[in-house]
């Protein structure tokens, strides 16, 4: 199996950059209505995940918060409370298989640690029971 057919590419998912403000990002989390994406540098690296609960927790033990506030504070700053797991664009099924398991989506990267995308839970069955639905059920 190769895993670049279940990879959404970068320029087709919703990703942040490490630079945004938290204002920022309640907006792009408001318009597009996920609750966790890919947090990357300036130069494209793939950092960690970001959750609307992380942002929450953040404004929630930030008693005074502001949007004022929000302009000003970048989301490099929130404590991340469970990051996703990135994998390798040369990592085996097994590994994507476990991975999912754990997390609604996989981000990749390349050797350099460069985001590529995503590799969608939502992927993994649906391939899976499109190749056994045909011999086994």
């Amino acid at each position: 199996m190769n895993i670049l057919t279940l990879l959404t590419p970068k320029d087709k998912t919703f990703y942040l950059n490490s630079d945004s403000s938290i204002r920022q990002v309640l907006e792009k989390f408001d318009y597009h209505k996920f609750t966790v994406v890919p947090l990357i540098d300036e130069e494209g690296r793939y950092l960690s995940t970001i959750s609307e609960g992380d942002i929450l927790r953040y404004i929630k033990n930030n008693c005074n918060f502001n949007l004022k506030y929000a302009e000003n504070t970048k989301i490099v700053d929130i404590e991340i409370y469970r990051a996703y797991k990135a994998l390798d664009i040369n990592c085996s099924v097994k590994e994507i298989i476990e991975l999912s398991l754990n997390q609604n989506f996989i981000p990749i990267v390349d050797d350099r640690g460069m985001y590529i995308g995503i590799i969608k839970r939502k992927d993994v069955i649906s391939y899976f029971y499109m190749k056994y639905s045909k011999t086994n059920i």
